[in-house]
């Protein structure tokens, strides 16, 4: 595994907006329990990902699929509409949780019965772990998982080609203005970069959890505000050291109050 240590995840951000919004109550439904044998502790699965693999009693909404986070005695879950969590307990081969907290985003009625019965799923179920596979069973909807760092392993850092998807200024998180593309590529000591406006390159040092770009070297084209203003976030938070991290298809860049996310291309 090529990903350094998670400074922020999906958990952080989820559980950010989580905190704002009314506590919703999850349905307890009966099922009966595992034996003994497969019977996991909380510790089998924390600070494990899931992510969804197959479903029956309800059906994937095309396109979906469900995420769920264990950190620290929370659980947080998506299933591509809003972001849900709180505690959770595993004992006796069964997984309940607290009344969670939800986002409360309105989304297509798909979606929103899927939040249901995932609520409901992540409620009271039978748990049972198989090596990276995970089954939750309420007796009506049994859903197998599989952790995510087999399901979607971390890019490398170096070989990619990321292209940039957020720009971060304190606590807020803008998206790249529609008709720019800005990408990085980071390989044998040195970063391509396409400002999205401008074309570079610097030097760059790669360690466990930081990058080090030496000064950027660009072409002087003038450039529209949109592009313009893109590429005065990147060549500021591509300077001297930064922090990295990386989930999955995600880079983030954490430049101290200032950084940007990228995604893997496909």
């Amino acid at each position: 595994m090529t990903r350094p240590a998670r400074s922020a995840s999906f958990a952080a951000v989820a559980l950010s907006a989580i905190a704002l919004v009314s506590a919703c109550s999850v349905a307890a439904v009966p099922s009966a329990i595992p034996s003994p044998s497969s019977t996991p502790g909380a510790g089998s699965v924390d600070g494990k990902t899931y992510l969804s693999t197959a479903v029956s009693g309800a059906t994937l909404v095309p396109g979906s699929r469900v995420r769920i986070m264990f950190e620290n005695g929370s659980l947080t879950a998506n299933a591509g509409c809003n972001a849900m969590g709180g505690t959770y307990t595993i004992e006796g081969g069964r997984l309940t949780t607290a009344p969670m907290m939800s986002t409360d985003m309105g989304c297509a009625d798909p979606l929103m019965e899927q939040d249901r019965w995932l609520a409901t799923l992540l409620g009271d179920s039978a748990i049972t772990i198989a090596g990276d596979t995970m089954t939750l069973d309420d007796g009506t909807i049994r859903a197998t998982f599989l952790d995510r760092e087999v399901a979607d392993p971390d890019r490398p850092i170096e070989g990619t080609h990321w292209v940039l998807d957020g720009i971060v200024t304190g606590d807020a998180t803008s998206s790249v203005p529609t008709g720019v593309t800005s990408t990085l590529v980071i390989t044998g000591g040195q970063a391509a970069i396409d400002t999205g406006c401008n074309m570079g390159s610097a030097t760059v040092q790669v360690a466990a959890d930081t990058l080090t770009f030496g000064p950027m070297a660009l072409t002087r084209m003038a450039c529209p505000e949109a592009q313009s203003s893109v590429e005065s976030a990147v060549v500021g938070v591509l300077d001297g050291t930064v922090t990295y991290t990386i989930d999955a298809d995600v880079l983030t860049i954490d430049g101290g109050g200032k950084g940007l996310t990228y995604r893997a291309a496909s």
